[in-house]
């Protein structure tokens, strides 16, 4: 019996190498990626820029702690806030915690205007993370329950509707509103453009932060470098995580203007975020994405993928809707999903299912256009197989 604590349910597989979008496990089978280890490897795997910068600066150093300059860090934070028009940055170590960066920021914006219980804005399907803070900003009661008390300080308002959130105009707590532009584990939802641009115009009017989490979909995924940027809307503070070190656990929190000037020295602190080994490979990741502009590619794989489930399908009533933007694709299905997943891994595939019958696919920005519709043919398959098999 495993001692690790059961905090997940696990596949009955086990990868041991990675190479470009395939894994292999222990007896030498390779399956199609098309998970990223949940958005992580937008890279692929053992991708060689990244393979060398972390054996290149382990040969050399991999921690001092944040009481000392760092030259890779400073390195990375410029290379950040010239790419987004950031011009502050706090590096840590997850998705999560670069939102509970955000959280303690927001409510220290609150309290220099003299508000005694600051209240951020979040949305219903949302999903910011595991830690307290961060889970208090999540949707979804059964994650939230069994660690009750929760974090005070939320409101939370129904997706893309702007009127519920300028309802909230005189209630004197509120000091910013945190979204994802794209919804990840809610079922993949691309806020629409006029709730985006709305809820920028009512941060502006009503002296709020506009906080987006791009956890999930930044780092190339969604058909630029950040999705804000496809999206024309800018933050002021912005999260992000998972494809920032392509597997080496990097996390960010950056923000610009009145936010940038907020957090001070004591104010936050981390003990290994930023450490060089982190930053060398997040500057390796970077370098990759923008010499070779890759997250052009996430809309051509999109659209290679899309095809040939379309092709593929024999019903296409069983895909009821397709969502997403670039490479966070959404496919709601008609079919019971809870063997979908199961069934994939057994036909050589990783995917995912997300908000009940949303089948989620999160493949790598270096796919082949061939790699994109072999990977649509296999999800074909898993859903014909899943009709087939439905009374």
């Amino acid at each position: 019996m495993s001692v690790i604590m059961p905090t997940y349910q696990r596949l009955p597989v086990t990868f041991v190498r990675g190479e470009g979008s395939r894994v292999f496990d222990t007896a030498g089978r390779a399956y199609l990626d098309g998970l990223s280890g949940i958005a992580v490897t937008n890279l692929g795997h053992s991708h060689p820029a990244i393979t060398e910068a972390i054996n290149r600066q382990a040969g050399t150093l991999l921690h001092t702690s944040n009481l000392y300059h760092i030259e890779a860090q400073e390195q990375l934070a410029d290379r950040l806030a010239e790419a987004t028009g950031m011009e502050q940055l706090f590096f840590c170590n997850s998705g999560s915690e670069a939102n509970e960066a955000a959280i303690k920021l927001a409510r220290r914006y609150g309290h220099m205007q003299g508000i005694e219980q600051p209240t951020i804005v979040v949305l219903e399907s949302a999903f910011h993370g595991r830690t307290m803070g961060s889970l208090a900003a999540t949707d979804g009661e059964s994650k939230r329950a069994p660690f009750a008390p929760m974090l005070p300080g939320f409101v939370r308002v129904a997706r893309n509707d702007l009127a519920a959130v300028q309802a909230l105009s005189t209630d004197k707590r509120v000091v910013a509103v945190l979204v994802e532009p794209i919804q990840g584990e809610g079922g993949v939802w691309t806020l629409d453009d006029a709730y985006l641009a709305g809820l920028r115009a009512l941060c502006d009017q009503q002296n709020w932060l506009l906080m987006f989490d791009e956890v999930q979909s930044g780092n190339g995924r969604c058909g630029s470098l950040y999705a804000f940027q496809r999206l024309g809307i800018t933050p002021d503070v912005l999260t992000t995580a998972k494809g920032l070190g392509n597997g080496f656990p990097i996390g960010c929190c950056m923000a610009r203007g009145t936010a940038a000037t907020v957090l001070g020295p004591g104010d936050h602190g981390t003990t290994f975020g930023g450490n060089p080994l982190g930053c060398a490979v997040a500057l390796a990741v970077l370098d990759t994405l923008q010499s070779e502009q890759l997250w052009l590619r996430a809309d051509p794989i999109r659209e290679g993928i899309l095809a040939a489930v379309k092709a593929d399908v024999h019903d296409t009533n069983t895909l009821t809707e397709i969502r997403g933007t670039g490479l966070m694709i959404g496919l709601e299905v008609t079919v019971p999903s809870n063997q979908l997943v199961a069934d994939a891994l057994a036909h050589g595939s990783l995917i995912n299912v997300a908000a009940g019958n949303t089948l989620r696919l999160l493949p790598p920005l270096t796919y082949s256009d061939e790699e994109a519709r072999e990977l649509g043919s296999l999800v074909a398959g898993v859903i014909n197989r899943a009709q087939e098999n439905t009374p």
